[in-house]
């Protein structure tokens, strides 16, 4: 008991000159723990007589509160020593301008897309859309895709069960609009398709937009006519030479390729076009009576013409990009060139 006012001193001191919370609840446990000075204090009152002990068991108690009331003003100093440096290193200076709100601007898939449109409309298609999961019977059946066609493989469908897929193509919207629509009728079916390919030139998903025209005086010519015009409009030159390159699909016959002169070193040969002097850049061809069937149009009185183009590649060649990619990766610096 002689030491008490020393040792309460000195709890008092020590706790004025620490300025971290971790090291107050040391210094507590030093004092006021359960190992600590006034409680070996407080478990020594058995040893003291009887008369003497509930006046000693008061000094204690009194410098017990003595110390926790140390305690609590010392936490509070430090919590607003630290809440006042955090908010000096937060503070704001209200006359500063603002920033103002950033600009956005079209996705250069969504304006090619738009632009497509656009030239297609301006000569009577219209646009139509449709489910992006469809049953093996839209993707592929109707569309006279055999049963044995690569195309079916896991390798390059999306499965979601035994019966449904992700679609590959847009060609299925063209099933869905001739089972709705009677002939004569032109439309385009823009929209997104998937398959298992990425690398600089393909990507599991990309955009399409397939083209069909069903009347009973179309012809191959009139398909090379509209895509030709199509093709030095959507790039605005007029003298964009194309040729067409015989070729094969399941739901057109004949088919073809269509080329158009490189758009970037004017046909005399580069890395984009491989130093040919020419761009692939959609097929194209006269629907196959079997597709025709499976819509219950007759083939005998009406004929029409596809084409399916990609989205991407149109943009990558209109653009200048050189990896499919740079579309997807949602770079503010690759996108703000298109504001």
């Amino acid at each position: 008991m002689d030491n008490l006012d020393a040792i309460v001193k000195e709890a008092l001191d020590l706790f004025a000159g620490i300025d971290d919370p971790d090291q107050l609840e040391q210094a507590k446990a030093r004092f006021l723990g359960k190992e600590g000075a006034l409680t070996g204090l407080l478990k020594g009152l058995g040893k003291i007589s009887a008369p003497e002990r509930p006046a000693a068991g008061a000094r204690i108690n009194q410098a017990k509160e003595s110390l926790e009331s140390a305690l609590r003003e010392r936490r509070e100093a430090i919590q607003a020593k630290r809440l006042e440096a955090r908010l000096a290193e937060e503070a704001l200076d209200v006359t500063l301008p603002g920033r103002g709100l950033g600009v956005g601007g079209l996705h250069p898939v969504t304006r090619t897309l738009e632009r497509i449109e656009d030239l297609f409309r301006s000569i009577g298609f219209e646009v139509a859309t449709g489910p992006e999961i469809e049953t093996d019977f839209f993707n592929f059946t109707a569309l006279n895709i055999p049963e044995n066609h690569p195309a079916r493989a896991m390798h390059d469908t999306f499965y979601v069960d035994g019966e449904h897929l992700l679609r590959t193509h847009t060609s299925p919207v063209q099933v869905h609009y001739m089972l709705r629509h009677a002939p004569p009728l032109r439309v385009i079916a823009p929209g997104r398709v998937f398959r298992c390919d990425s690398d600089v030139t393909h990507t599991p998903m990309f955009h399409q937009v397939e083209g069909l025209w069903v009347d009973e005086q179309v012809s191959f010519a009139g398909l090379k006519g509209i895509l030709t015009d199509f093709m030095q409009e959507f790039f605005e030159r007029d003298d964009l030479p194309v040729r067409f390159r015989p070729s094969f699909f399941p739901f057109t016959e004949p088919s073809a390729e269509m080329d158009i002169g490189c758009v970037h070193c004017g046909g005399s040969g580069c890395r984009v076009c491989s130093h040919t002097g020419w761009l692939e850049v959609l097929g194209c061809g006269m629907v196959h009576p079997n597709v025709f069937r499976h819509v219950k149009v007759d083939s005998e009185r009406f004929q029409g013409f596809a084409f399916g183009l990609g989205v991407e590649r149109m943009a990558m060649l209109r653009y200048g990009v050189n990896d499919i990619r740079l579309f997807f990766e949602n770079d503010l610096r690759f996108l703000r060139q298109f504001n």
